[in-house]
């Protein structure tokens, strides 16, 4: 199974800066072994749509609707991101659930709206400071997981999960290889239990991998790629993870 490494863009970019950053990326694409994509804001889709055509490089969208259609105001359905050639989806990233207070429940259906249009969810789970400090850490994964797997069923295969501890999020901290490793075997264990196709399912590891954790971190048993924040804007530091990633 390849490993995939993600960039998550989050709320940044312009047209001059996309286009400088997927120039880079685009002419190392020949030495990669593992597959890449990046998760664009929506504004960015159709430009970075025709910049990644013909190439290896995968398109992601940051979050869907809940929705199918309808009078929903400023939603953006799976079956939009389908017309612009999205490949990945992240649902359920800590920043949705914390500041737009999407519950699991919400994620749940998310990550099914993006699996019947044909668009692959990278479906995050993580725990926060306060609940890794409570021991709840296996608890609150296993939990987001779970919604995730009740909604889904048979289909859980089809998914991506990244573990993302939150108190690692653009922080600077990241989880040890070993600590990393203990959650992604938990979360692994969860999904054998709920499919027997569950070993294609790939998990990444989302706390602040950069250039210098990444090898060590992706040569974890259960650690089959990265979701990268803030090194996935500065090309060469993307493209370490990506060389990291054999």
């Amino acid at each position: 199974m390849k490993k995939l490494i993600a960039g998550n863009w989050k709320m940044n970019g312009s047209l001059q800066a996309n286009a400088a950053l997927m120039y880079a990326l685009l002419l190392d694409a020949s030495d990669w072994a593992c597959d890449v994509a990046v998760c664009v804001p929506p504004t960015y889709l159709s430009q970075v749509q025709g910049l990644v055509h013909g190439s290896r490089l995968d398109l992601g969208a940051q979050d869907v609707s809940e929705h199918e259609a309808g009078a929903f105001t400023g939603e953006v359905s799976a079956g939009m991101l389908k017309d612009f050639g999205v490949r990945y989806c992240i649902v359920g990233h800590s920043e949705r659930r914390h500041y737009h207070q999407e519950s699991d429940a919400t994620v749940a259906l998310k990550a099914q709206r993006a699996l019947a249009a044909g668009i692959t969810p990278i479906v995050c789970v993580g725990e926060t400071l306060a609940q890794r400090e409570a021991g709840l850490t296996e608890e609150v994964v296993k939990r987001q997981l779970a919604a995730v797997v009740h909604t889904n069923g048979h289909c859980i295969s089809e998914i991506v999960l990244a573990y993302e501890p939150v108190w690692a999020i653009g922080t600077g901290k990241t989880a040890s290889p070993q600590e990393a490793q203990q959650v992604h075997h938990v979360l692994r264990t969860q999904l054998q239990a709920a499919s027997q196709h569950a070993d294609r399912v790939r998990i990444l590891y989302g706390g602040s991998m950069n250039a210098s954790n990444a090898a060590a971190l992706l040569a974890q048993p259960d650690i089959d790629g990265g979701l990268i924040g803030g090194a996935a804007l500065k090309a060469p530091d993307f493209l370490s993870i990506v060389a990291a990633a054999r």
